[in-house]
């Protein structure tokens, strides 16, 4: 039987990470399970920057945003010989397990202490919902409510003003977020890894839009690392009938209290990481397939092939 585990959150923050958090704290302690958070993720392994935490002190987090433990990069941690360090400050303080919050990178890390003998879970935390083996990611839900909230504010200038709204939302590779803003907003365009790029189709199609079709304003949702954006603005500008406008959205998609979706999902994964764990069970991470908390081995969800989104990209065009 397990008697003390930690948490940390890892890579870049994400709404719901406090949730999962303090589900994990709860369900441990409820469990007579020792609980101590690591602040700052690997780098407070290697720092030891551990604080056993109470019911209180994860009380009144279920609604924030970011993380109460910090996050940072630990780029090093890849090294044998800063792994080794970790697993000595971590049995030095005693803890037997750990629970990871974090993205892919996270899990790998995880991976590796398992090897090394503290069992480990990963929880799926980004908004970029591009981890394996989950249909969602926590954060995924915060961030787009807050991709759809601005880019609703941005409908309401571009048709005043005859303009094409380009919004440049995050993702990382993956082009969920974009994706699903576009149809939650009813976007004439979506460009994502997966639609490819191809600016002379896309200038095309914005001078039917603004010539035959009539359309007085546009909205193209873009993913991040595809374009310049502001270039493409000032090319639709000056190659169609509408006025370009660039917006990055920015690390503004981070932020902000999680939605319920978001602190459900957390606190279900919470709970489903410390089971395993109370099972002897290391080296998993807990998903959501098919609105189902589930489990698999890290590395067979690393191996998996990427979620397909096909359905919904012919629900797009067919709504446009």
């Amino acid at each position: 039987m397990v008697r003390k585990i930690g948490v940390l959150t890892s890579g870049g923050d994400a709404p719901g990470m406090n949730a999962a958090i303090r589900s994990v704290t709860r369900i441990g302690l409820n469990n007579g399970i020792e609980v101590v958070g690591v602040y700052n993720g690997y780098r407070g392994l290697l720092e030891s920057s551990f604080e056993t935490l109470t019911r209180t002190d994860v009380s009144d987090i279920l609604d924030r945003g970011g993380t109460k433990l910090g996050t940072a990069r630990l780029p090093e941690f890849k090294e044998e010989e800063i792994q080794d360090q970790c697993i000595k400050n971590l049995k030095r303080e005693g803890i037997e397990a750990l629970v990871v919050v974090g993205g892919d990178g996270s899990y790998r890390g995880a991976l590796a202490l398992t090897k090394k003998g503290i069992n480990c879970i990963g929880l799926p935390g980004t908004i970029d919902n591009d981890i394996p083996g989950t249909d969602f990611t926590i954060g995924f839900d915060t961030a787009l409510n807050t991709c759809i909230e601005n880019v609703d504010k941005l409908r309401d200038t571009s048709s005043s003003h005859h303009r094409c709204s380009i919004v440049e939302v995050m993702g990382n590779h993956c082009g969920d977020l974009a994706l699903y803003t576009a149809i939650s907003c009813g976007a004439e365009m979506v460009i994502t890894p997966e639609t490819g790029y191809d600016e002379l189709e896309v200038i095309e199609n914005l001078r039917y839009l603004s010539d035959a079709a009539k359309k007085n304003h546009a909205i193209v949702i873009i993913s991040e690392k595809i374009t310049d954006t502001d270039a493409l603005a000032k090319k639709v500008s000056l190659s169609t009938n509408f006025s370009g406008r660039a917006t990055v959205l920015g690390h503004i998609q981070r932020g902000g209290s999680p939605t319920p979706t978001d602190r459900m999902l957390a606190s279900r994964m919470g709970e489903k990481a410390v089971d395993l764990l109370m099972e002897g069970i290391g080296g998993h991470c807990v998903g959501i397939i098919d609105n189902e908390i589930t489990s698999m081995p890290i590395q067979e969800a690393l191996e998996r092939p990427k979620k397909s989104r096909k359905q919904l990209y012919r629900l797009f065009d067919r709504l446009v």
